[in-house]
């Protein structure tokens, strides 16, 4: 449902909250990276987003295809069944967001594990 208000992540009611909850699924950015340039299989995006179930990213693909950011290509001639998946023009947006995102956490993947343990041995019981 789309309304005329202008969008507020913070406010409890707003679409908009859904969506950044949507982007940050633990699967969708590495679904998106993925399919950054490539149009890829569903068993090679299993591959490549390696530890994903064939479910969970059977429901990722289609919440993604919904909003819009993913397609699917079905090609019924082919046998075995040919389906495929590719950016939509709205999720090629979203690779510059989440390849930041991806720069962050790996820079400071080290720093965080530091302060988490040492966090833990301050709250030591």
């Amino acid at each position: 449902m789309i309304n005329n208000k202008k969008p507020n992540v913070y406010a409890s009611i707003c679409p908009s909250r859904e969506l950044l909850a949507l982007i940050g699924e633990k699967w969708v950015s590495l679904i998106i990276g993925a399919l950054n340039g490539n149009t890829l299989r569903f068993g090679a995006l299993k591959k490549i987003c390696d530890g994903v179930s064939q479910k969970m990213l059977t429901q990722t693909l289609r919440k993604l295809e919904r909003a819009g950011l993913v397609t699917r290509t079905v090609y019924p001639d082919a046998l075995p069944l040919k389906v495929e998946y590719a950016l939509t023009s709205l999720g090629c947006t979203l690779v510059p967001v989440l390849t930041i995102l991806k720069g962050w956490a790996q820079e400071n993947l080290h720093q965080v594990a530091i302060n988490r343990d040492h966090y833990d041995q301050a709250h030591e019981e």
